[in-house]
This record gives structure tokens, C-alpha cells and sequence, in this order.
């Protein structure tokens, strides 16, 4: 599908035919698409966790209004970052690059983050919804449909898939074949309105 197509035609589906199944090296190519989205700084700190435990989807479930996508879509995906990445891993990822670009860089993402709990926050979490957009959109382009979530407890699914103290949670996202379609777009604002050029 052209990546046109794709964008034109993802939509946040609710409902998924049940008899559909992914393998795992459908599951890991996805997971691989996603990962090519670009994060704060290059520290590559989204972890994706698939669940495909139906015990443990059904208990997200539980602490996700019930809403049906969690258990019946062919993947769950619950995108989650790690909030001390900046510190921890800026080195390992700038490894390779010439030596004065590593100075420059440590130097940089140290001065951005250290004594910035907002901003540390901030950061993973637009990483997170970049990561979970290239995620949908791979999966449209395969003729998957998906579903962004944020509807659940954050904290009782933190427990459930025991997320490290140093992670943070930023969506899931719920991937299969619809077996139902989509509701119309309706309320869509004009382009004049939500295009701004310069300045407001």
C-alpha cells in the first residue's frame, strides 16, 4: 500500500475478527517497522512490550473499561519508554559516531535533561507517540488495522506487566483485521483552521 493510502486510511478501529492470527515473524517484522521512528537524541529509549499472554490481556482488559480491542485484536502493543535513558544509554548510542560529535552530543543531552523531570517526561513521550504511529501506519500498509489507546489504569497495568520504577507507560496499541467497520469521520475541522502559516 502506498504510504498515501496508508495515512488516508488508518483509522482507530474498536472491533477485530478473532479467527485472525499474526505469527511471530509478523509480530517481530512490525515491531522492527516501528522501531525505525526517530526519538529524542537517537536514545532509542521506547521498549515495546507485546503481550500475547491471553491470561494477561484479559487482566488489561479488566483495567481497560472492558474495551474489547485488548483481548480480540491479533497484537497489543504497549509502548513504554525509559525515563533515565538520557543518563544511562546516551554513550552506548552515539558510539559510533566520530569522536567530536560523542563530545558534543554528551555534553548536549546531559545539559537538556539532568535536573529536568518534565522535560525527561516529556521527551519519552513524544518518542513514545512517534514510535506507536510508524507502528499503525506499518501495520495499515500491510493491510492491518489498529487502534492508539490510552483508556485503562496506567498504574494497574504498570503492575500487571511489572514495569521497571525507571518507565514510563505512553499508550498501547491494538493491531488485527476489523471485524467491523470503521464509524465516519465526522467533525473533521477546516484545513484553513488547523494550518496555521508563521504565526497565529
Amino acid at each position: 500500500m502506498h504510504i498515501d493510502d496508508a495515512i488516508r486510511s488508518r483509522r482507530a478501529i474498536k472491533g477485530y475478527d478473532t479467527s485472525h492470527s499474526l505469527s511471530r515473524e509478523e509480530k517481530d517484522e512490525l515491531l522492527q517497522l516501528a522501531l525505525f521512528a526517530p526519538t529524542a537524541f537517537n536514545l532509542q529509549h521506547v521498549r515495546l512490550v507485546e503481550v500475547s499472554d491471553p491470561a494477561l490481556r484479559q487482566r488489561i482488559r479488566d483495567v481497560a473499561w472492558g474495551q474489547a480491542q485488548v483481548t480480540e485484536a491479533s497484537m497489543l502493543v504497549l509502548v513504554c519508554a525509559r525515563l533515565d535513558a538520557w543518563e544511562k544509554d546516551a554513550a552506548r548510542v552515539w558510539a559510533e559516531a566520530p569522536q567530536p560529535v560523542q563530545d558534543f552530543m554528551a555534553g548536549a543531552i546531559d545539559t537538556y535533561y539532568r535536573g529536568k523531570p518534565q522535560v525527561q517526561r516529556d521527551e519519552v513521550m513524544r518518542s513514545c507517540g512517534l514510535v506507536a504511529q510508524t507502528l499503525m501506519l506499518a501495520a495499515r500498509g500491510k493491510g492491518l488495522d489498529s487502534c492508539p489507546m490510552d483508556g485503562f489504569d496506567f498504574d494497574a497495568v504498570a503492575d500487571l506487566i511489572r514495569l521497571p520504577e525507571n518507565h514510563a507507560i505512553g499508550l498501547m496499541v491494538a493491531v488485527g483485521k476489523q471485524a467491523i467497520e470503521a464509524k465516519p469521520r465526522i467533525g473533521k475541522l477546516a484545513f484553513d483552521e488547523a494550518v496555521i502559516h508563521n504565526q497565529f
